[in-house]
């Protein structure tokens, strides 16, 4: 992936939000969906593989709601005292303007990478001042707000787990709940995550995050090539498998 950022790119024409997103449409019924259609447009961005700089467009919604992703996955990586931790955000997920430094003696650098192609609403005052007749909207993006900071704390959770083995596969089964795909003895998940992403999402050093699945990958727990994995049988006996038995450290 390109390391430089990448600016993002303004498409030419407003997307209807309500055509965009079928959660927003769902809001209202079927003659008010008409109504609110024509008004709740917003402009769109779209995103390449690689790093992208979203901080003036998130400083251009001013106190609007934020940048809604309409598609594509991106990767939001917090950088606090030389280490890195990562979240995820998809379809439906809601990025908001910074506010004031939560903590003036640590310093904290945000950095985004699309994983794959995304477009993003631009979500403005503009928009927000269209949209007040209608604050079913405004509800419906407080709660995807308040869904990220649930996400973030079931990968915080997910992160204390004491072993690694575990905290990988609790993540796999984690991420398999919104972009998996069930198969008849398991699920996929197939997600453009490197063993270094991997252990910016758990915690970890990347050769331990490799030779960690590698022992899962022996276990028959969890094989495939990276990107795209196959959890073999339940999370339940996934864990079973690791409490009751603990996998053997290979060596290096």
């Amino acid at each position: 992936m390109d390391l430089a950022r990448r600016p993002l790119r303004s498409a030419p024409l407003s997307v209807y939000l309500l055509d965009a997103d079928e959660e927003l449409a769902e809001e209202f019924d079927v003659r008010m969906r008409l109504a609110v259609r024509q008004t709740a447009t917003a402009r769109v961005l779209s995103a390449e593989c690689g790093r992208c700089d979203l901080i003036a467009w998130l400083r251009s919604v001013g106190m609007g709601p934020g940048l809604l992703v309409l598609d594509g996955i991106i990767a939001v990586e917090t950088r606090v005292g030389g280490r890195t931790a990562m979240e995820l955000i998809g379809a439906g997920d809601l990025l908001q303007p910074p506010g004031a430094a939560p903590d003036e003696l640590l310093e904290r650098s945000e950095a985004w990478r699309a994983l794959t192609p995304a477009r993003i609403a631009v979500l403005d005052e503009d928009f927000a001042d269209r949209m007040r007749p209608w604050p079913e909207i405004g509800r419906a993006l407080l709660r995807r707000a308040n869904q990220r900071i649930v996400e973030i704390d079931m990968l915080r959770a997910i992160a204390s787990q004491p072993r690694l083995e575990v905290r990988l596969v609790l993540l796999l089964w984690h991420l398999a709940s919104r972009w998996g795909r069930v198969e008849p003895d398991g699920i996929r998940v197939s997600l453009p995550l490197t063993h270094r992403l991997l252990g910016e999402l758990v915690a970890a050093e990347r050769p331990s995050v490799s030779h960690a699945l590698t022992r899962l990958a022996h276990a028959q727990l969890v094989v495939g090539a990276p990107g795209d994995w196959h959890l073999r049988g339940t999370l339940e006996r996934h864990l079973d498998s690791l409490i009751e038995r603990p996998l053997a450290r290979q060596a290096g």
